[in-house]
Parts: structure tokens; sequence; C-alpha cells
């Protein structure tokens, strides 16, 4: 059964272990697709906009659905441990997943690199593969064999910069972090299963927007369950 998502409870600051809740007790997806088939917007499906976007756009946007890229710049074993992590830093615990690790080695293997990095930091194609390692020597063996909540203890870890030895001598791990999430999140909100997981609206052009004034909602935009500004939640709770 879906819980009542017009309290704040659910809030992971007012969880005493800081987690959201599991996606499962969202409204399972009835438009549309979103990771896991769960979310807040059950009844709204960006594609079904598509008619409304240019050309260039609506093709771009629907091969990140249609034309997922095979993987060709990550070896077997990269790939079997960073697809582990994506899917536990994005929490894809189940089918549909957005395909992270795909769009991150399209990008990588097409030398489509973002045009600056940490001076002490190799180029992002090679910081990726020496996570892959460090990850792997962090679990004593294969990170992608581990249990869940050991994975995620080393993900962790790694979130704050406490990985030591090894591949970590020489790559510092907060930069690091900061490095792979920076394609994790990219490639994760770029894709139309997660707008509509967050009600995303989609490409504004060439229809533009109508509705300007705060809070208010344009005709084609999805509508959460529970009708109620998550800020307004969180200033009743106390947590502003």
């Amino acid at each position: 059964m879906a819980t009542d998502f017009r309290s704040a409870d659910h809030l992971p600051r007012l969880r005493d272990d800081g987690i959201p809740p599991p996606p499962e007790q969202l409204p399972r997806q009835r438009a549309g697709v979103t990771p896991q088939m769960h979310g807040r917007y059950p009844d709204y499906d960006v594609l079904a906009n598509a008619t409304h976007w240019d050309e260039v756009t609506r093709e771009v946007v629907l091969a990140r659905v249609n034309d997922v890229p095979a993987v060709t710049f990550f070896d077997a074993e990269e790939v079997r441990t960073l697809q582990r992590f994506c899917d536990l830093v994005t929490a894809q615990d189940a089918d549909p997943r957005i395909p992270v690790l795909a769009m991150v080695d399209a990008k990588l293997a097409g030398g489509h690199l973002d045009g600056y990095r940490h001076q002490d930091m190799p180029e992002d194609p090679e910081t990726w593969r020496r996570v892959a390692a460090g990850l792997d020597e962090a679990a004593g063996g294969s990170f992608a064999g581990l249990e869940p909540a050991d994975a995620e203890r080393i993900i962790d870890r790694f979130a704050k910069g406490e990985l030591e030895g090894g591949v970590w001598e020489t790559l510092p791990c907060a930069k690091a972090w900061s490095v792979v999430m920076r394609g994790v999140i990219g490639a994760f909100y770029s894709h139309p299963w997660a707008w509509n997981e967050i009600g995303y609206g989609g490409p504004a052009y060439p229809r533009g927007y109508m509705r300007l004034g705060v809070g208010q909602h344009e005709p084609h935009q999805g509508r959460e369950v529970g009708e109620e500004d998550p800020v307004r939640k969180v200033a009743r709770a106390g947590l502003e």
C-alpha cells in the first residue's frame, strides 16, 4: 500500500537513519516509465509532450530511451563494478533502470569531456577506471559481489573521502567522488524516465512557458501525489 505523502514524516531528514523510505512505498507508475515504476507523479509521462518539441530536440531525447549505446569504453570487470556503483548511488534496485553507466561510457568513449579538471587529478576517463579499481580494492576483491550493506558502507566512505591505500594513495578520494557523481547525476537527470519521476515538464522550445507566477503549473506538467509543496512541509517540520 502506498504511503500517504501529504505529511512530512517520509522526508529523509526526519528519519532516524536519514534514508528515504523504499521506492515501492510510492504509488505505482500508471503513465510512462520511471525507475522501478514508482513515483510521485504516477499519471505523468513527459514523452506525451514530444510532439510539441522541435525536431532536433525530439530526436535527442527519444534516443536516450530508444537507442541505448553499447558499452565500449569500460572492460567487463569495470562494467560489473561500476554498474553496481551506479545502481546503488541512484537507488535503482530493480528494473526498469536508467542506463546511467551506458550513457557515461558513451560520453567517455566519444571524448565528450567537460573541458576542465582538478589540477591534481587525471582526465575523467582515467579517473573512472581508477575508481573502479579502487572500489574493488576497498572490497578486498569484487565490489560487485558484496552484499548491499557492505557495498553501501564503502560508498559512504568514498563519499566522505575516507578510502585509503592502493589506488587511493595517488587518487584524491573526495575529488574522485565529485568527478564520478557529476557524470552519474548528469546522465540520470538527462533521461526522460527521471523527468517523469520528478514531474519535470521537459523541453519548453518552441512552446515556451505560460505560467510565470511562483508555484504555478504549466498545463503539460505533472501533478504530484498530495499536491503539497515539499518546501512548506520542511518548513512546518522546523528544518528550514
